[in-house]
């Protein structure tokens, strides 16, 4: 797992570089800059409102005494599709947008799931149940 993250810590910002190069001769300097930030305001705007959205679900969920267990892993992509976002670049703006987009985030949900159940079943996370006094 280290190994990966090293790498997409090298690698990541190689291709987004190579990313912004090509699309500046493409449209231009002044246009690539004025799309990234639009990208980010776009991705902040979109991140809140799905944000919002995933908590009031969890909360009515709790409320009728259900585990928002599903709402909860929304919440993660949600989370991490605002963070990429933040991060300037093209490719990191893609992802973040197929995590906020509801229709897209599903499939990244069921492979957040079945990763996490592998975690759990190698006993690589633990999870502590603890009830309140």
């Amino acid at each position: 797992m280290r190994k990966y993250l090293l790498f997409l810590i090298f690698l990541l910002p190689l291709l987004e570089v190579i990313g912004f190069i090509i699309v500046s001769q493409w449209i231009g300097v002044w246009p690539t800059i004025s799309l990234i930030i639009l990208s980010s305001i776009l991705g902040a705007w979109l991140a809140r409102r799905e944000g919002l959205q995933t908590i009031r679900l969890a909360q009515m969920q709790m409320n009728q005494g259900q585990m928002p267990s599903q709402v909860m892993i929304d919440g993660l992509c949600i989370l991490l599709g605002g963070f990429l976002l933040l991060i300037p670049g093209f490719l990191t703006d893609i992802f973040g947008l197929l995590l906020l987009i509801p229709k897209t985030r599903a499939m990244f949900k069921a492979l957040l799931t079945k990763w996490l159940s592998k975690l759990i079943q190698n006993g690589q996370v633990i999870v502590m149940n603890r009830r309140p006094f």
